[in-house]
């Protein structure tokens, strides 16, 4: 038994001790070894240090974030400051969320999007507003854009196309509510918001904010702008609620400030962000240079100078985790500043210039408007008498958007404004119950027998609706010439049943249009079945559209069924005007007159001539330094407010300024033409002179009609006479028949020039001898001497000019098809005061780097020194315009002429047509002995060129300190005459 166990035990020591010789018992010794390593570095990383490698687990990537450098300053010419940047807190998000799907990503972001514009509004800001849709006065969405083509590329830029053309036909037709759905409910690409639980507002808010964030969706490390500019308030509310704001922060940003915006805002324009448009038409070279949320110019100066303007940028590294969010931010390449913009701008000139416009208006408007709800100007034989009735003054509060129709049904409106809803809506009904029986009515009168009213809204709807707007009704495919049309378009001898049937025949209809109003298939043969649709359409387009609405009130106004009274009352129910209850109550007591109230509201200006949007409503100003061809003064009025359109673009307020009917986003001084008038006189004096027609001793008659050409034209004194005038004489007295003259005379070919000294009044012995062509041809050379054959050379768009091609004896006067901007007659004037050097004008001094290093110098360039025009014929043109001032203006111009200052100038008055009242031109130089400012002035529709002098006046008179400046800027209408004798 001992020796078994004995044997057992030796064995089992054999065969441990060749076990622990093997290679087994080595490996499982370093098993365990490496085993033990493993399991106690596990232990120190997940217990010891688990949750401290937790938090600071990170996936990095690096990123390079390219930062925009400060924007330059823009200065006037003396240093003014007119555009800086200032630093101002913003609230932006980060799309920086971890999600698990599309759903879940919707319904966080939305709802920290919400929470965020609810604090926003709460204090009194306001959230980003620069989407390509809004709202219109129906609450209906309406898409930004100005045109077509505007409209596509916006709508391509949602769809995610490159181009256009890429976009389908269903999506180049997408209606703005359309786009809007898309975006809130598309399963692949929509934001995933309930239309029906918010309103319109609402969902346009959201939605606004999801798109901006979505056009950085490719690099989440890029914050979006929820809103700009935010109070210390709104701040605070961020700030506190951090924690449950996914991705959103407060940050500083430097925004674009403007001051004096109104006077300054046509020339210097405004910035934002790139558009896809802008960008895609920049070169390949400076594609490099710009990011797609970039901010750069986007009219005016700030575009044209924008590469000046932009910085250097400089680089940002980003260190972002696995879902994009930034966890560390390195100091890279600092951003350089841009450059300094100085221009050749006075700017207290311009400032002074734009309200003295201003004042001038508001005096001629009330020097026009009379105490009549109703006048038909049609009647009126000559534009200068046309007058403005009150009743137009009344309904423009409504036709140009002062005041907001649609707030007149809400349940917060005033008294007097559910009043005038109650008014309308009766009204409209009963409209509407008419039109429907006129429509119906194969036997109703033709529209010529119609009341004015009736006539309106069938005009409205057949060409503003189906015409031109919905383009039911093809244009492209109607016969002009066709009898049935004749009949309705210039004879207006037939119904509007009898016209739509024909034009359903005539296959003028695009049927397409009217699929949801009409039941039938195919092709509609049944033409009654798609009548039927066409005025279903109407009374379901017009529930909704904002100008039928005004074509109402305007004859509710009319009628007096809407009294001037609700208008005024309703001016302070919606603060257009600074609430006074002493007034509120006078007028709805009725012991303060509404025709004086509005008038005295005018005065002061209180409601300026810019909102009223009558004639006249514009004007315009180019002042130079004819030594130098610098521009000391370029205003547009009305202008508009650059601030709100600048870094985040207020669309709505965009929007009011598209519509606006006193365009001020179009620059009455660079890009509105209308014929210069009598202001041409002395280019065409210069030019008869050296042409030999006549000389300085020359006399000619004026009997008052020039009888040479057919028809006859008129010298504006007529039926009086001005006799017989040398060129002094007739530049002084601005005689027509003296300059038709002088335009024939250029007429005349072979030897008809030998023949004038035995001619008579009608022409007997040269009339064979005339030839329009060859005095054309005469003025355009002297035209295009004077430099208005181009454009002025200004920085900024500006429209090409048009030198007559009709008639040379009326375009001697400033008539025929000449048509020029004020700054091009800025231009022409600066030569003739300089005699003969023509610059090309230029509003900039000179670029410097921010330490007042010159980068480039602006100086203007000298095109053409007019040789061949002696000094003779410019002392005969300098004393002619100096005898406007002193002879046929003495009062106007004593004050000036009292001092040391002596002025040349030339009136001028265009006609547009007999219903619109005359474009009133005045143009001048100072001193006249050696000019040291030249300028151009035009009230467009300003009846007579005496108020344009008076524009002249005062401007000189504060240029050169003639009069205290509280005298000249007095805040009010200005004191004008009535008389608008004179040309």
């Amino acid at each position: 038994m001992r020796a078994n166990l004995y044997s057992v035990w030796e064995r089992v020591k054999s065969g441990v001790s060749r076990f622990v010789q093997s290679r087994g018992f080595v490996a499982i010794i370093v098993f365990c070894v490496l085993s033990a390593i493993l399991l106690q570095r596990v232990f120190y990383l997940q217990i010891v240090k688990g949750q401290e490698y937790l938090d600071d687990y990170k996936l990095q990537i690096q990123k390079t974030k390219e930062v925009q450098g400060t924007r330059g300053n823009i200065y006037d010419r003396n240093g003014k400051l007119l555009a800086y940047n200032e630093l101002a807190y913003s609230v932006t998000i980060e799309d920086n969320g971890d999600y698990d799907s599309l759903k879940q990503k919707n319904k966080e972001l939305n709802k920290v999007v919400s929470s965020v514009i609810q604090m926003v509004e709460a204090n009194g800001d306001t959230v980003i507003n620069n989407f390509g849709i809004i709202l219109d006065n129906n609450n209906n969405y309406i898409y930004v854009a100005e045109n077509d083509t505007q409209r596509l590329r916006f709508i391509a830029d949602v769809f995610g196309k490159q181009s256009i053309d890429q976009l389908s036909k269903k999506q180049k037709h997408i209606s703005a509510e359309g786009l809007v759905r898309y975006l809130c409910t598309d399963e692949v690409y929509g934001y995933g918001i309930n239309q029906k639980k918010l309103s319109k507002e609402e969902v346009l808010k959201l939605v606004n904010v999801r798109y901006a964030i979505s056009l950085n969706s490719y690099q989440k490390y890029i914050s979006t702008t929820i809103a700009e500019d935010v109070s210390d308030e709104t701040v605070a509310d961020i700030m506190e609620n951090l924690d449950t704001l996914q991705g959103v922060n407060v940050e500083e940003k430097s925004l674009r400030r403007y001051n004096d915006s109104y006077c300054f805002a046509n020339m210097i324009g405004y910035t934002g962000q790139i558009s896809q448009e802008e960008y895609d038409a920049l070169s390949k070279e400076d594609q490099k240079k710009y990011d797609k949320n970039d901010t750069v110019g986007k009219s005016g100066l700030e575009k044209v100078m924008d590469n000046d303007l932009q910085g250097e940028k400089g680089e940002l590294k980003l260190y972002v985790n696995n879902v994009g969010k930034v966890i560390e931010t390195v100091k890279g390449k600092d951003p350089e500043a841009g450059n300094d913009l100085h221009l050749t701008i006075d700017a207290d000139l311009q400032k002074a210039a734009y309200h003295i416009l201003e004042q001038e208006l508001a005096g001629i408007l009330l020097a026009k408007i009379q105490n009549t709800l109703n006048y038909d100007r049609t009647q009126v034989e000559d534009g200068s008498d046309v007058i403005i009735p009150i009743g137009d003054v009344y309904h423009t509060f409504i036709g140009n958007d002062i005041l907001d129709m649609n707030h007149f049904a809400e349940e917060d409106a005033g008294a007097t404004e559910q009043e005038v809803s109650g008014i309308f809506t009766a009204r409209k009904e009963a409209v509407k119950t008419e039109l429907t029986q006129i429509f119906q009515d194969p036997n109703a009168a033709a529209y010529r027998d119609l009341s004015k009213e009736m006539q309106a809204y069938l005009t409205y709807l057949v060409t503003d609706i189906l015409t031109t707007g919905s383009k039911v009704i093809l244009s492209d495919n109607i016969d002009t010439n066709d009898a049935t049309y004749k009949s309705w378009k210039e004879e207006e001898s037939i119904n509007v049943y009898t016209y739509l049937s024909y034009a359903i025949s005539k296959n003028w209809i695009d049927t397409s249009l009217l699929k949801s109003y009409v039941s039938s298939n195919g092709d509609y043969s049944d033409s009654n079945e798609l009548y039927q649709g066409i005025v279903s359409f109407l009374m379901d387009y017009i529930d909704s559209d904002s100008g039928f609405d005004k074509l109402v009130y305007k004859y509710l106004i009319k009628a007096g069924a809407v009294t001037g009274r609700q208008i005024c009352m309703m001016l302070y129910e919606q603060n257009i005007l600074e609430y006074d209850e002493a007034q509120y109550e006078g007028l709805n007591r009725g012991t303060i007159v509404p025709y004086d109230f509005i008038r005295g509201k005018i005065e002061t200006l209180e409601i300026t001539p810019g909102q009223l949007a009558l004639e006249p409503c514009t004007g315009s100003m180019v002042a130079t330094d004819p030594n130098t061809g610098e521009v000391l003064v370029c205003v547009s009025y009305p202008g508009y407010d650059n601030n709100r359109l600048a870094n985040t673009m207020d669309s709505i307020y965009y929007n009011k300024l598209v519509t606006d009917k006193a365009r001020p986003f179009y620059n009455n001084a660079t890009q509105e033409k209308t014929a210069p008038g009598s202001t041409y006189k002395p280019l065409v004096a210069a030019a008869a002179l050296t042409e030999g027609v006549v000389n300085t001793g020359t006399y000619l008659p004026c009997h008052g009609i020039y009888k040479k050409v057919d028809p006859n034209p008129k010298c504006w004194i007529y039926p009086l006479a001005h006799g017989s005038l040398n060129i002094e004489g007739a530049i002084e007295n601005s005689c027509n028949c003296f300059f038709y003259e002088t335009g024939y005379r250029m007429s005349l070919k072979d030897d008809g020039l030998t023949s004038i000294t035995s001619d008579n009044e009608e022409g007997k012995e040269t009339r064979t001898y005339y030839s329009s062509e060859q005095g054309l041809d005469t003025l355009k050379k002297y035209a295009t001497m004077f430099g208005l054959g181009e454009t002025s050379g200004l920085e900024i768009p500006e429209s090409e000019p048009q030198i007559s091609d009709d008639s040379s004896v009326p375009s001697a006067i400033g008539q025929g098809t000449n048509n020029y901007t004020t700054s091009q007659l800025a231009r022409y004037i600066t030569t003739v005061a300089n005699k003969g050097n023509l610059f090309k004008l230029s509003l900039i001094d000179k670029v410097t780097t921010i330490d007042g290093e010159m980068v480039k110098d602006y100086t203007p360039e000298q095109e053409n020194t007019l040789t061949d025009i002696s000094s003779s014929t410019w002392t005969a043109v300098h004393n002619g315009m100096k005898k406007v001032i002193s002879s046929a203006h003495p009062d106007m111009f004593a004050k000036l002429m009292a001092s040391d200052v002596s002025l040349a100038g030339k009136t001028g008055t265009a006609q547009q047509s007999t219903t619109h009242p005359d474009h009133g031109l005045f143009v001048g130089f100072a001193p006249s002995e050696s000019p040291e400012i030249a300028f151009a002035i035009r009230i467009a529709n300003g009846y007579s060129s005496n108020y344009a002098a008076e524009v002249g006046r005062y401007v000189m008179e504060y240029y050169y300190g003639v009069t205290p400046t509280e005298e000249i800027l007095t805040g009010h209408a200005a004191k004008i005459t009535t008389s608008g004798g004179g040309d």
